[in-house]
């Protein structure tokens, strides 16, 4: 679901065609499942050294970054992991149940396999690899859509959500922007809910549990555990974290699921703030995340 919110509202048509602009290049240049865009003509042509765009090559090197500053727990070489446990077509085709699978497990290729210069915008990967950027790439299309909507607005501020992925930009309203913390993007406003107030960078959500079906009664997700190339079993079915860009708290986001109790020193350690939640239900907040606010009667 995209959400654009400005604070000129007389300028919000021309902001939201301004995100529906980059959104669209976006899914033309790094989509995995469309057979005719840029990325899927990469991974086509795995095995030969081959020139991308200025946008593919903008989210190839955000992916790769990710991959660097998480030690390979957020890696763009998780294309043919995500075919194999059925996400091989945008989510909404994926049928919620199905026939088991046969996996063998094993580590993904790994994103030192593959060679990238942003000065020449020349990519290589090797046979049998397959690129996916999609968690990196819907983060940098938030940082674009809202830079973009700003151009547009000509002055005031702008937040964009693409499902769990929030970016601001420009002046905030008074007293910054109040985002609800759900488990999933479309959950409808709560009184009850969580909130946190932004008035700069960004914020991003990662679930176990948004995005998940089942194959022989086993429930598969799509973040995937780098060791094994399968679904990860984490004690987290929920990590949000705010950073400077999208592309850095989504990065804090995925890598918190995968690295699973490791992931509240590393978080600290980065001073991003977080909230984990636990396969229990119980809340974790980290590196200055604040405690909810009180409610009257409370």
């Amino acid at each position: 679901m995209v959400r654009v919110v400005v604070t000129r509202p007389q300028r919000l048509a021309a902001a939201k065609e301004a995100v529906d602009h980059v959104l669209s290049d976006i899914d033309q240049a790094c989509s995995r499942f469309r057979e005719d865009s840029e990325l899927s003509r990469l991974n086509a042509g795995a095995g030969r050294e081959q020139s991308v765009s200025p946008l593919l090559a903008l989210a190839i090197g955000h992916g790769l970054r990710a991959a660097q500053l998480t030690g390979g727990d957020v890696d763009p070489t998780v294309g043919t992991a995500m075919r194999l446990i059925g996400y091989d077509v945008d989510y909404a085709s994926v049928a919620a149940t199905g026939e088991p699978l046969v996996l063998t497990v094993q580590p993904i290729p790994g994103w030192r396999s593959v060679r990238f210069s942003e000065l020449t915008r020349s990519v290589f990967i090797p046979d049998a690899v397959e690129l996916d950027l999609g968690a990196t790439a819907k983060a940098l299309a938030a940082d674009l859509a809202a830079a973009a909507a700003l151009a547009a607005l000509a002055g005031g501020g702008a937040l964009v959500s693409l499902g769990g992925d929030i970016a601001l930009a420009g002046t905030p309203p008074t007293g910054g922007w109040t985002v609800q913390v759900s488990d999933n993007s479309t959950d409808p406003l709560d009184s009850a809910a969580e909130r946190i107030n932004l008035a700069v960078g960004a914020m991003a959500t990662s679930s176990t549990r948004t995005r998940s079906w089942r194959r022989g009664g086993v429930v598969l997700h799509h973040i995937i555990d780098p060791r094994t190339g399968g679904p990860v079993e984490s004690p987290w079915r929920l990590a949000t974290v705010v950073a400077a860009t999208c592309v850095d708290a989504n990065t804090g986001s995925t890598a918190a699921i995968v690295r699973g109790a490791a992931a509240v020193p590393w978080l600290e350690e980065q001073k991003l703030p977080s909230r984990l939640v636990g396969n229990d239900d119980a809340v974790v907040r980290i590196a200055g995340w604040p405690a909810p606010a009180a409610r009257a009667g409370d």
